[in-house]
């Protein structure tokens, strides 16, 4: 085995010794694998959904059985058009969850690339790039959202294009205070030595070492952003019936809120687990990473 060989060897038994420290850090706390496991439990719902209950049962309606409590043969009851709660439920957690991961994921890229760029090149680069984000920091997210999603039309893709453009300054923010960090480091002046393009050099050297942050803001505003699309669900301005959104569903059974709770409290709870379970595994991760947690 040659030098390189057994250098590259190390660098991996490194990585792997350094993330079983991870691990056994999150196992150790209770609250995060409480939330890892409610995580779990929404996306094998989300994913298995069609096995658990046939999607037409999602739209069917039957006025017969119309706004019947739990039972056994409808566990969650039924709604005002007599259609199975339970299923709406279920095929629901697809559409918040996806909302959640696919901004999250959208708002790290766009607002990672910003932020970095913004960190790496500073001067006029940095200051046109934060005055930007601060024009739109300026508007809280919630309206930001609302009014662009009131300029293109309340649907599932416009609802997603306003969360993460009202999502990306925090992210900007973030990367960018991070990225400072490291922008200096011995090993990025080497690689701008050697002549490595300025995009590889984010890529591959400054992000990754800057990723402890982010991995936890990226988590955490999944959370935000759940609670956040099932707002704009619940005025009318995001999923539309008869799509089966959390925050929709609680809109449709406003009227019936009093004689039938059950139609808020199934729909509501599952926004309260998601958005807590999210942030649960945050805060695990949070203190995990944490380079000055000691045994």
């Amino acid at each position: 085995m040659n030098v390189m060989e057994e250098k590259a060897v190390r660098v991996r038994s490194k990585k792997k010794s350094k993330s079983a420290e991870i691990w056994k850090r999150i196992k150790r706390n209770v609250g995060a694998m409480i939330g890892l496991v409610i995580i779990i439990v929404f996306a094998l719902s989300a994913i298995f959904a069609n096995q658990i209950r046939p999607e037409e049962l999602v739209t069917k309606q039957d006025v017969t059985v119309r706004l019947q409590g739990p039972s056994a043969a409808h566990l969650f009851g039924t709604d005002a058009y007599g259609r199975d709660l339970l299923t709406r439920v279920l095929y629901g957690s697809r559409i918040s969850l996806t909302i959640g991961i696919f901004t999250a994921g959208f708002s790290l890229m766009f607002g990672g690339l910003l932020g970095a760029a913004a960190a790496y090149y500073g001067g006029q680069a940095d200051n046109i790039i934060m005055r930007i984000m601060d024009m739109f920091t300026a508007i809280p997210g919630t309206l930001l959202a609302l009014a662009i999603v009131a300029a293109l039309g309340a649907n599932m893709t416009n609802l997603l294009i306003a969360i993460t453009i009202s999502s990306i300054p925090g992210f900007v923010r973030l990367i960018r205070s991070t990225v400072l960090t490291v922008v200096e480091s011995d090993y990025v002046e080497a690689a701008r030595a050697c002549g490595t393009r300025d995009g590889r050099i984010i890529l591959k050297h400054i992000l990754p070492n800057a990723i402890g942050p982010i991995i936890v803001q990226t988590t955490e505003s999944i959370s935000g952003m759940i609670l956040q699309a099932s707002g704009l669900s619940y005025i009318g301005m995001g999923v539309q019936p008869p799509r089966p959104e959390w925050g929709a569903m609680i809109s449709e059974s406003r009227e019936f809120m009093r004689q039938y709770p059950y139609l808020m409290i199934f729909p509501g709870a599952c926004i309260i687990l998601a958005a807590l379970s999210f942030n649960l595994v945050g805060d695990g991760l949070r203190d995990a990473l944490d380079p000055r947690l000691r045994d």
